[in-house]
């Protein structure tokens, strides 16, 4: 399929009489160069499903029916954008669309295999989204995800880096994880207030498990939670400077200096205790 027999993405706003949705934390990408090249660093797919969430009017949707993909499942939980989907519904079955919450919706009930999520996420539900992929039951392929900059740097933050927290521990824990794309604001409608930029994140084979995963998730929340303080106290409620000690990590540094292997040495001893 080319969207090149198909009005543009502005003209079919308009025909349908539609704005984004504050609520909803909507912001539109009409340029489809723009979204061309999001899937070309998404991609390649080599006929593995594809999940988009928040397709909104289908800058996206165009470009990921253009490429390698196999079947695209669009998960939209506004109703007043399913008309436009259907539009880009060639009668072949590739195309699915599944008006539903992404954040209660099973993603392995809607495809069969190795898929992928390629989404401009809604602001308002992108960290949730991303938390739910990486330590779920579900596992994607790979990851390629719009966020608002701030967001993007925070999960791909170092040990050290001003924006390092609990998301860069997790997320990277799970995947390697990059910024590949940056955009302005202008790129967008209706502009929102900050830049964005797309962060690709592949799983690695090591990751860990779901139960250190959870120990993970414990042990970040709590040393973040108090950041300035030594972990001895922030993590007091867990085994403190026992803990740390378990793990090979000083009690007296603070959380914002600790690497993502530290953490995770203090999960493993978390569930020893």
């Amino acid at each position: 399929m080319t969207s090149d027999n198909l009005p543009s993405l502005r003209e079919t706003l308009d025909a349908h009489g539609l704005l984004a949705k504050k609520s909803f934390g909507q912001h539109f990408l009409l340029d489809l160069n723009v979204t061309r090249k999001i899937v070309r660093l998404a991609g390649p797919f080599e006929g593995r499903a594809v999940i988009e969430v928040g397709p909104g009017p289908g800058g996206l949707t165009r470009a990921l029916l253009e490429s390698d993909a196999g079947q695209v499942v669009l998960v939209e939980k506004d109703p007043r954008f399913l008309p436009l989907l259907a539009e880009l519904d060639d009668g072949t079955g590739r195309l699915v669309t599944v008006e539903a919450d992404a954040l209660k919706v099973d993603e392995a009930a809607l495809v069969a295999g190795p898929a992928h999520v390629v989404s401009n996420l809604p602001y308002n539900v992108g960290t949730p989204l991303l938390i739910k992929w990486i330590t779920g039951p579900w596992m994607p392929q790979a990851l390629t995800l719009m966020f608002q900059k701030e967001v993007a740097e925070r999960i791909v933050a170092e040990a050290g880096d001003d924006a390092y927290g609990r998301l860069a521990v997790i997320a990277q824990a799970v995947c390697e994880a990059r910024i590949v794309m940056h955009l302005p604001a202008a790129a967008f409608t209706p502009p929102p207030k900050v830049a964005s930029a797309v962060v690709h994140l592949i799983p690695r084979p090591d990751r860990p498990d779901r139960a250190t995963l959870k120990r993970l998730e414990t042990v970040t929340a709590a040393a973040f939670g108090q950041r300035r303080k030594m972990l001895r106290s922030s993590l007091k409620q867990l085994g403190g400077a026992a803990l740390c000690e378990a793990a090979g990590v000083d009690p007296d540094n603070r959380a914002e200096v600790i690497d993502g292997a530290g953490f995770l040495r203090l999960a493993q001893a978390l569930g020893q205790g």
